[in-house]
């Protein structure tokens, strides 16, 4: 039997019933029902409580939709293939265990003289390898999800559930003579390129192969045999060998585990202090937050071409890595990451580029802006959540498709819709384990294949350890251990994402409201500084090294930036004088008054532009230089010239023509002139698959209400009968019929079509009938509905 995969299936919400149909405040308990024969499936799901059936609908959403009219179609529903392929991929080995003991040794219905396998048999077919609590928790989750279904002490599984079983039917009861680990890779390091070639094609598309080379008196050096005789392949007849379990797993770079194994492996967890885990986190968030930063100003200055299929080119993505200052991959994911966030996205720019403007280009939205005015820890939150939730693999950036080209960040490519539910499987083992915790990942691995077989492949050694470098990069692991913040994060709710942004805060370095000035003309900042220094001193200063201590260097390009901006001299010296632990050297006064002394002597402002000095002979400089030829410069005063081209043109060519313009508005005050960088506007839509919000608790109770409902209606025995077509005659009985109902106060099963188009049928007590509905009591519920009356397609008063 070859490795089935089920196709997990996409939670559906259930529409709340129309306005037509409300319901009244439920004040009454709900009539428990009479516990029906156990038969089959469907009649042991109606002897289940309603707690369970929403548990049942909770765990199984697909169930629901569209709205099952009876016990009868949601027993159905529960057996079909796709269903029963897509309730197991959460089951873990020992549920697996389970159901291949009752599909080799029990029944799936009880068919002819065959004899159930009974709870207790069960409990001695596994006796000694797992515990009787252990076994009786598989056995509740199993009926939880109606896989398994009793009647009595009788276990009858759901035929389709026999074809979940993620290995050969077999392999749980039967022990057989199987290599290890170690010993199938000594192995396979030992074969020649034909053997391993037939190893590797039955690991790839199934563990059975039918050769003419397993029957007796095959010559020894045959390829098939030399794997028969390294007990590399089991044999199963003349014409048939079989690839191990354990073999094929190794081969495949999934964990190793083996279905006999009904007890979950235990990791050797290494052990650090909680302040060292977090420090480590927050280390890495300072490096994340920063680079993140410089992404969003590189995009913003300019705005990269997207890809014809939508993502981003390589050339790009190593353009923006080179002006960050980081590796290409980890460019990859935080541009993937600030996408997912919504702080970057694809469109046309405003103002668009000087370039075909018809092409889409990847830049920082509005979003941006107010998250890098953030605090800190609330920024990481956005981020840590951004990539807990997003269904895609950033990690595979640069591997090669099946076309063997390179697959490009932010392509579709990358999308994988069981990334979010791995991720959190990933980090979540860590969570359970306390604070300070490590685990390798090869024993995540192994852990999570034993939960989850049928999903193991998903658990490769590759993808546990970029999974786990990504979260350590985000700064949700240190040292291998979950940092205290991302504890909260896991369970998703906002509360906990408050709490995160707390624990993340006290993590992170207090701000330093003071910087190092040095004789050589750099700062140092020995912390984060705070917002409003930080950003004063980023004006004056150009960053050197960053780490856990800044080093920013002046020099004149940098003060003139800060004049520019509009400080002043006095105000820049006020700046270093206050802040600053250590004396500021003299040569840094010297370079500030010598670079403010000439900055502005000369104007610059728009007629297109001007140029305006209030020293004739220095604008007579101007005009006899080379550039004012360039700029077609032209006097109109002695202080005054004129320019066509764009003010900021005219400050860039005098500057580099070696004079010190500053700009200036019409009042004659000077203006930051410095770019604010490109924004594009959000559209999720573009990018965002649809998923439908599961059901609310609410919504599956009101669900079983009507399943229960049906089932009355069903079994009720009907009298006179009106069914209505439209008719007078037919609407005139059916009115007769409801109003005799409510006045001898008897039960009637009335045929309903809401407004969905969905038909019902459910027992009432008529109250009152009158002004185009019916007032009746629903005996199940116990509250009274309301029903249009042009919506009763038939109505039968019941015996």
């Amino acid at each position: 039997m070859g490795n089935s995969s089920g196709t997990p299936g996409t939670t559906q919400g259930i529409a709340p019933q129309d306005s037509d149909t409300g319901r009244e405040e439920v004040t009454a308990a709900r009539r428990k029902p009479a516990r029906p024969a156990t038969d089959s499936l469907a009649g042991w799901l109606s002897a289940r409580t309603d707690a369970q059936l929403v548990a049942l609908l909770q765990l199984r959403p697909d169930l629901a939709v569209p709205l099952p009219s009876s016990m009868t179609v949601l027993g159905a529903r529960a057996e079909q293939r796709a269903s029963v392929l897509r309730a197991s991929e959460d089951l873990d080995t020992l549920e697996f265990a389970v159901v291949e003991m009752l599909t080799v040794h029990g029944t799936t219905r009880p068919v002819g003289d065959a004899t159930p396998l009974t709870r207790k048999a069960l409990r001695a077919a596994l006796s000694g390898r797992v515990t009787k609590t252990a076994l009786d928790a598989a056995l509740e989750r199993l009926t939880a999800r109606a896989l398994v279904w009793l009647d009595g002490d009788d276990l009858h599984l759901v035929p389709a559930a026999a074809e979940a079983v993620p290995w050969p039917l077999g392999s749980t009861t039967e022990l057989p003579d199987a290599l290890t680990e170690p010993e199938i890779v000594a192995a396979l390091a030992e074969l020649a390129p034909p053997e391993r070639a037939l190893l590797d094609k039955l690991a790839t598309t199934g563990p059975r192969g039918r050769t003419r080379d397993a029957a007796p008196g095959t010559p020894a050096d045959r390829p098939i045999q030399q794997l028969l005789t390294h007990r590399l392949l089991h044999w199963i007849d003349d014409e048939t060998v079989e690839l191990p379990v354990t073999v094929g797993q190794v081969l495949r770079r999934e964990p190793v585990t083996h279905p006999h194994n009904l007890v979950p492996p235990k990791p050797e967890p290494g052990k650090y202090t909680p302040a060292e885990v977090n420090a480590v986190a927050a280390g890495e968030v300072g490096e994340l937050l920063r680079h993140c930063a410089g992404i969003i100003e590189s995009l913003g200055q300019l705005p990269a071409p997207a890809l014809r299929a939508g993502g981003l080119g390589v050339r790009e993505l190593r353009r923006i890595a080179k002006q960050v200052g980081v590796e290409e991959n980890r460019a990859g994911l935080l541009v993937e990451l600030l996408a997912a966030a919504d702080l970057i996205e694809k469109g046309l720019p405003e103002p668009t580029p000087d370039v075909d403007t018809t092409d889409d280009f990847w830049a920082p939205t509005p979003a941006a802006d107010s998250w890098l005015e953030a605090t800190p820890a609330r920024r990481w939150v956005t981020l840590a959540l951004a990539w807990l939730a997003m269904d895609r693999m950033p990690w595979m950036i640069g591997m090669r498709d099946a076309n063997d080209k390179p697959l490009a960040a932010l392509s579709i490519e990358l999308r994988n819709p069981h990334a979010p539910r791995d991720r959190r499987d990933i980090v979540g083992l860590l969570a359970e384990y306390p604070s300070g915790t490590s685990l390798e990942p090869t024993d995540i691995g192994r852990v999570l294949a034993w939960r989850a077989p049928r999903r193991r492949r998903h658990f490769r050694h590759e993808a546990v350890g970029h999974t786990l470098r990504e979260a350590a990069e985000l700064g949700l692991v240190g040292r291998g251990a979950l940092a205290s913040p991302a504890r909260s994060l896991l369970h998703g709710a906002a509360t906990n994402a408050a709490d995160a942004e707390t624990a993340m805060a006290s993590a992170l370095p207090e701000p330093v409201d003071h910087v190092l000035v040095q004789a050589d003309l750099t700062v140092i900042a020995p912390g984060p500084l705070v917002p409003e220094l930080g950003a004063r001193i980023a004006l004056v200063a150009d960053v050197e090294s960053a780490g856990a201590a800044t080093v920013y260097r002046i020099g004149e390009t940098s003060v003139r930036r800060a004049l520019d901006a509009g400080m002043t001299a006095a105000e820049l010296h006020a700046l270093f004088g206050t802040y600053s632990r250590t004396p500021v050297p003299q040569s840094l006064t010297y370079l500030i008054d010598d670079v403010a002394r000439r900055h502005g002597r000369l104007r610059v402002g728009m007629a297109q532009s001007f140029v305006r000095s209030d020293d004739p002979a220095l604008l007579a400089q101007v005009l006899a230089a080379p550039v004012a030829v360039e700029l077609a410069l032209r006097a109109i005063a002695p202080t005054v010239a004129i320019a066509q081209a764009p003010l900021g043109e005219v400050l860039e060519q005098l500057r580099a023509a070696g004079f010190a313009p500053a700009g200036e508005d019409s009042a004659g005050v000077i203006v930051d002139l410095r770019p604010r960088g490109t924004r594009v506007s959000v559209r999720p839509q573009a990018r965002r698959p649809y998923r439908p919000s599961a059901p609310s608790t609410e919504q599956l109770e009101l669900l079983v209400a009507e399943l229960r409902a049906g089932d009355r209606a069903a079994g009720a025995r009907s009298g006179q009968a009106v069914r209505t077509d439209g008719t007078r005659t037919s609407t005139a009985a059916t009115l007769a019929l409801l109003q005799l109902a409510a006045r001898v106060r008897r039960s009637v099963n009335i045929g309903y079509v809401d407004a969905q188009g969905v038909a019902t049928q459910r027992v009432v007590e008529p109250l009152k009938v009158g002004n185009g509905q019916l007032d009746a009591l629903d005996p199940v519920t116990g509250t009274v509905r309301h029903f249009t009356l042009h919506r009763i397609a038939s109505v039968a008063m019941l015996e």
